[in-house]
């Protein structure tokens, strides 16, 4: 296998996720900068252009964060980041999902509609004037998620540590440093935020 690696908090994802497993993939780093990802080769191996890719040894590529965690989960399911069984999958699904429409979307969109304008304008159907209000969905939407990180929840799903989490920590961590900085009045997500920065995989 390669993974085709890049800046980017969805890289990142993949590469925690990795770390949590003690996977090691030789990478090949696409520069996400100067365009590479929406130039040949790149787009053969994913036509949409995005960030990060997998390929398998039988020379087929996998997309999407979501689904390359869920291929090495199948294929090294120990230990378990998505669940050991029906009941823990459909529990990290569900949250993973929560996340990523309410959270991650609109804060990547928020970015790249104003403090990465000058990034994705060419690149991308961008609309500066939504900017503002996504970047106010997804802190209303941390808010409500802080609300449901009550009675010592350790991680998102309970006890267990999960995609969910990594998912979320990397585009919160990545929003900090691109103008969607955590509130600090948000004292559950910050607890967990600190617990998962303190991790081996977060320097992933």
């Amino acid at each position: 296998m390669k993974f085709y690696n890049s800046i980017g908090p969805n890289p990142r994802v993949v590469r925690m996720f990795m770390a949590e497993k003690g996977i090691s993939i030789p990478a090949e780093q696409v520069d996400l900068l100067k365009g590479e990802n929406r130039q040949a080769p790149h787009l053969s191996r994913n036509p949409h252009g995005q960030m990060p890719t997998l390929e398998l040894d039988d020379g087929s590529f996998v997309s999407e964060i979501t689904a390359i965690c869920e291929y090495l989960e199948d294929t090294h399911p120990k230990p378990a980041l998505i669940g050991a069984d029906a009941k823990e999958k459909a529990e990290t699904r569900m949250w993973t999902r929560r996340i990523d429409l309410n959270i991650v979307e609109p804060m990547a969109n928020g970015f790249r509609y104003s403090e990465g304008l000058p990034l994705f304008q060419n690149r991308i159907v961008t609309l500066p004037e939504a900017a503002a209000g996504l970047k106010r969905i997804a802190q209303d939407r941390l808010k409500w998620l802080d609300g449901q990180m009550t009675d010592g929840r350790e991680f998102v799903c309970g006890k267990r540590f999960t995609m969910a989490d990594i998912l979320l920590f990397a585009f919160i961590d990545f929003g900090n440093t691109v103008g969607q900085k955590l509130d600090p009045e948000l004292k559950n997500i910050n607890l967990w935020f600190a617990r998962v920065k303190a991790r081996p995989s977060a320097s992933a």
